[in-house]
């Protein structure tokens, strides 16, 4: 391929996606090569989705700085981009007395990092707020609150495509070099890519990705975090509920969030790993779980849970150095001009991806004029969500096309319009997975068991696909390999 793209950008995970969205608002050609088969297909994915305040991180750091900034665009940005926001709130509990100066620690670090509205509450005051929370004291961070990861990726990545960035998944970086001023990037399907600019924007790959081409001794080291799901308990909390930070200051404990659905997420853990792709969950980890949670919040004992699932964070350093945290890497390469690499974009990585982005164009904007594109445009609408409408609105839609009238999900109320809507993104992916992320159809309680046969009958009745052409996630997730019985066959 012999076109020279201005940028290239290694990674569609929510920092890419913010990235090509930033970029989008200026004349360029970018590019945006993934391995995997969607936005959000690795860590981003696996995100709690909690919009941090910003109180955790040390003063001065890019951690703490773009934490805060980028909880600033959290709420334009939904309004622009049509994906859901909510500022609920956190508590972050002392069980005994003895915890209360670290809440105030924390306090006086979010203050010096200028986060507003931060305030020690007793143990009735927690009662007031979560009645069926149990606890010494509390921080209470009104401004903390939720979105859906894969959402806002979703989100973004669209808008950016809407405004001529372009997509291209199921393509694995396999190499890069330089010849005089252009990148040449090789990948996994033996195409080749061309661009003057690099942004190593890869997630848990990104040190590997940088050493490519760049010589620097950054190493990764995977942390896998394993989740619960409990089915729609929405009436147990109505917060973000935390312990105090453990006492070695390199993991925030075991979470209780409160998700947009309705559900209750439990978790991350934390275990340093040997491989970036082991998402395993253990029955060991499941119990902490369950024991941490409840001695916080008792009832959860008595919810039904339907799912667990991991995630592997992107840990610049292991627990056994002596080093409790390592800020995020965002620089062009001494040596490698126009490349830069965010290398250990972990929490509060999410929170701060608008801010990463908007950094990551100032760097740019150093080195040549960026022109504005006077035909971009900011907005971006979601499709409709059936089970959100009132009585009189779903039957307007129903009256308008029948499709709206069939339920094919039934966990999540999930019309087949919407299932439609999803197999026909603006970003062209068409899996089970795809499907899922876009419209909730298989995240309900019996996890696709109902949904699923229905979902793969709409793919081959309205596109022509054959059964053994349906994957969960890529290529190497086939769904079907053949048939038991030939449909000719009798009896």
């Amino acid at each position: 391929m012999d076109k020279i793209h201005d940028i290239i950008i290694i990674g569609a995970g929510v920092v890419g996606c913010a990235l090509a969205r930033a970029l989008s608002r200026y004349k360029l050609d970018v590019l945006v090569l993934e391995k995997e088969d969607d936005v959000a297909g690795s860590t981003s994915k696996a995100n709690s989705g909690v919009i941090h305040a910003g109180y955790h991180k040390k003063p001065g750091s890019l951690k703490a700085t773009l934490n805060v900034a980028g909880h600033s665009y959290f709420q334009r940005l939904s309004d622009e981009l049509d994906f859901p926001v909510k500022f609920i709130g956190k508590l972050v509990v002392a069980k005994k007395e003895n915890e209360i100066e670290d809440l105030r620690k924390l306090m006086d670090r979010g203050f010096k990092n200028g986060v507003k509205g931060l305030e020690l509450i007793d143990g009735k005051q927690i009662k007031h707020f979560e009645p069926n929370v149990n606890g010494f004291a509390a921080m209470h961070s009104p401004v903390s609150g939720i979105t859906s990861p894969y959402l806002m990726c979703i989100a973004l990545a669209e808008n950016a495509h809407l405004n001529g960035v372009d997509f291209v998944f199921d393509t694995e970086v396999t190499g890069i070099s330089k010849e005089k001023e252009i990148f040449v990037v090789q990948v996994s399907n033996g195409s080749i890519y061309r661009s003057r600019w690099l942004i190593n924007s890869a997630g848990l790959n990104s040190a590997r990705v940088s050493q490519m081409i760049c010589e620097n001794d950054h190493r990764m080291y995977p942390c896998r975090g394993e989740y619960y799901i409990t089915d729609k308990v929405d009436t147990l909390i109505k917060r973000l509920i935390y312990p105090t930070p453990s006492k070695d200051g390199v993991t925030l404990g075991i979470h209780i969030t409160p998700t947009l659905d309705g559900n209750i997420l439990i978790g991350p853990s934390a275990e340093y790993i040997e491989r970036l792709d082991d998402t395993a969950s253990t029955r060991e980890v499941m119990d902490k779980l369950k024991r941490e949670s409840s001695q916080f919040l008792p009832p959860i004992k008595e919810a039904k849970f339907i799912r667990n699932y991991a995630g592997i964070r992107a840990k610049l350093f292991h627990p056994s150095s002596g080093v409790k945290d390592a800020d995020f890497v965002i620089e062009e390469d001494e040596s490698i001009k126009r490349m830069i690499n965010l290398i250990g974009i972990e929490s509060p990585g999410l929170t701060a991806a608008p801010a990463i982005a908007e950094k990551v164009v100032g760097i740019i904007g150093e080195k040549e004029a960026l022109v504005d594109d006077e035909k971009f445009n900011p907005e971006r609408k979601a499709p409709v969500v059936f089970e959100h409408l009132s009585d009189d609105e779903k039957a307007r839609l129903i009256e308008q096309d029948p499709d709206y009238g069939e339920i094919v999900c039934r966990c999540e109320t999930i019309t087949k319009k919407e299932v439609l809507a999803a197999l026909n993104n603006p970003l062209g992916v068409r899996t089970l997975d795809g499907v899922k992320k876009r419209c909730r159809a298989g995240m309900g309680r019996c996890q696709g068991g109902f949904c699923t046969p229905r979902i793969v009958e709409i793919m081959t009745d309205e596109y022509g696909i054959s059964p053994e052409e349906i994957y969960k996630n890529n290529e190497s997730s086939n769904m079907f390999f053949g048939k038991v019985k030939d449909d000719r066959e009798e009896g």
